[in-house]
């Protein structure tokens, strides 16, 4: 069973998402404080991820993403935050968070948002010494419309990209997201021409590789159903980058959100181009606006930021 901290100062909060996760079959432990957070871990305390408030008293929750992202990396953080425009919640999320899930959202999107963070943190290991040899290495796909390939394909890049050595554990989480997204968005707003009031739950046709309503209609429609998704990649041990490109009119590039604090996290397919943003170390868009260049660098040594105990 998935075993999930719960880190919240509000009893009646911690009542509430306790009753949402372990509806959803999640075992959960829950604290009070960012510190307990910290106490749990030394004291080898295991968790398949945490889950922590963004306001609490002493440590807070961007402190608490700090001190798990350098001494547990391999543990993922999604961060509960009280507004759906906040600039620590875009910091969090650039210092090591997988994810966010706004209060006002929780009853809606908390599950889904821990489910497609639990699925980008499962990643096969079994080639990890052979990849280890590997030195640099080029794709290119033609991807058809099919939702299924989705997966496999993510979990093939950053099977490659732990064997370059430009991820590790936390980060391969990250990189997930932003290539699901990237992905995601090329195959429905691209090539599907799917209105974000209209798109379907990523988290629910990941899962079940099956597309309802708009979308499953216009996959047997001309032209919809003809177009194709390119994706290059090119990686070394410096160095990956992913340009995405769809066959459909392109979208307004100069609506994307921005990582430095105004953005809205709840806007019209904000939440996704934002993670792309702040997952990756550059992101750039052609002026079509229908291909998408994701850039991740290999990190230099991380100096962690100090936390109280």
């Amino acid at each position: 069973m998935t075993r999930i901290l719960l880190a919240e100062d509000s009893q009646t909060q911690s009542l509430q998402i306790r009753g949402l996760l372990e509806q959803s079959q999640f075992e959960v432990d829950v604290v009070s404080t960012g510190k307990e957070v910290v106490q749990r871990l030394e004291g080898q305390q295991r968790y398949d991820l945490i889950l922590t408030d963004m306001m609490m008293p002493g440590i807070n929750g961007l402190q608490v993403v700090r001190a798990v992202r350098f001494h547990y990396p391999g543990t993922p953080v999604i961060l509960i935050t009280g507004q759906g425009t906040d600039a620590l919640a875009i910091e969090a999320l650039e210092d090591g968070a997988a994810g966010y899930v706004p209060k006002s959202e929780m009853q809606d999107k908390l599950i889904e948002e821990i489910e497609q963070v639990l699925r980008a943190a499962e990643i096969d290991r079994s080639y990890e010494v052979l990849l280890d040899c590997l030195q640099r290495n080029e794709f290119a796909f033609v991807l058809r419309n099919d939702i299924r390939l989705i997966a496999p394909l993510i979990n093939l890049l950053l099977q490659m990209m732990s064997g370059l050595g430009l991820s590790d554990s936390t980060d391969r989480v990250r990189i997930g997201r932003a290539l699901e997204h990237a992905l995601l968005n090329a195959l429905f707003r691209g090539n599907l021409e799917v209105s974000p009031a209209e798109l379907p739950s990523a988290w629910d046709v990941l899962r079940t590789g099956q597309l309802k309503g708009l979308a499953a209609e216009r996959l047997e429609q001309a032209p919809y159903r003809d177009r194709k998704i390119f994706l290059e990649v090119r990686m070394n041990r410096q160095e990956a980058r992913f340009v995405i490109r769809d066959e459909g009119p392109g979208f307004d590039t100069s609506r994307a959100p921005r990582s430095d604090g105004t953005a809205r996290l709840d806007g019209d397919g904000g939440q996704g181009l934002l993670r792309m943003q702040t997952f990756m170390d550059e992101v750039t868009f052609n002026g079509l606006g229908n291909e998408v260049t994701l850039i991740k660098r290999r990190d230099g040594e991380t100096v962690p930021r100090e936390v109280e105990p």
